[in-house]
């Protein structure tokens, strides 16, 4: 028996990983584990009114027990992936906080990222970003976010596992490939 497949979905904000998740999960029949910080920021969570400390241990958090999750066996689609941490973590500046932290951090980001079937990785600027209180609409914002997240996983993620989706191919058409590349 073919074991079930973990597809991670990771981009910079309004990229369209949340869709995609969904999306996939309804054709692929597979659960979906939910960003954390978006529940968080969608439940009224201001990061900003943390204490830096606070926000390095939140970050740490979130990508252990991401990788719990994907331990724990049974096919799964995230959104966001242990990389993703590791990217916000760096963007933030806390890799010159913190170089022991950091290289803890992105060991255990890299170690989770082996339980991957498949990485999608979203493009920035292809769709626009909503308003809507839960995102930064900031593209510049997004950018530096994406351009350290896609230099991640181009040097982590093994290149038969990572697809760099073209951000005009339709919602089906995209699922269609990653139902291709997990099943064959």
């Amino acid at each position: 028996m073919q074991r079930r497949p973990h597809i991670g979905i990771t981009g910079s904000a309004g990229t369209g990983k949340t869709s995609l998740a969904a999306d996939l999960s309804r054709i692929l029949d597979l659960p979906v584990r939910r960003e954390a910080m978006r529940d968080r920021l969608a439940a009224g969570f201001d990061p900003h009114a943390m204490p830096r400390d606070g926000h390095r241990r939140m970050i740490v958090g979130d990508a252990d027990d991401l990788a719990l999750d994907l331990a724990r066996g049974g096919g799964l689609i995230t959104d966001r992936t242990p990389l993703d941490m590791a990217a916000f973590w760096l963007a933030n500046g806390f890799g010159l906080d913190d170089p022991a932290g950091t290289e803890a951090l992105l060991a255990r980001a890299v170690c989770a990222m082996a339980d991957y079937s498949l990485v999608v990785l979203l493009p920035w600027g292809e769709r626009p970003i909503a308003a809507d209180g839960v995102r930064s609409t900031n593209p510049w914002m997004q950018l530096h976010f994406q351009t350290v997240l896609e230099g991640l996983c181009r040097r982590y993620v093994a290149p038969g596992r990572l697809l760099v989706a073209d951000g005009k191919a339709p919602p089906d058409r995209l699922a269609a490939l990653v139902r291709d590349r997990v099943w064959g």
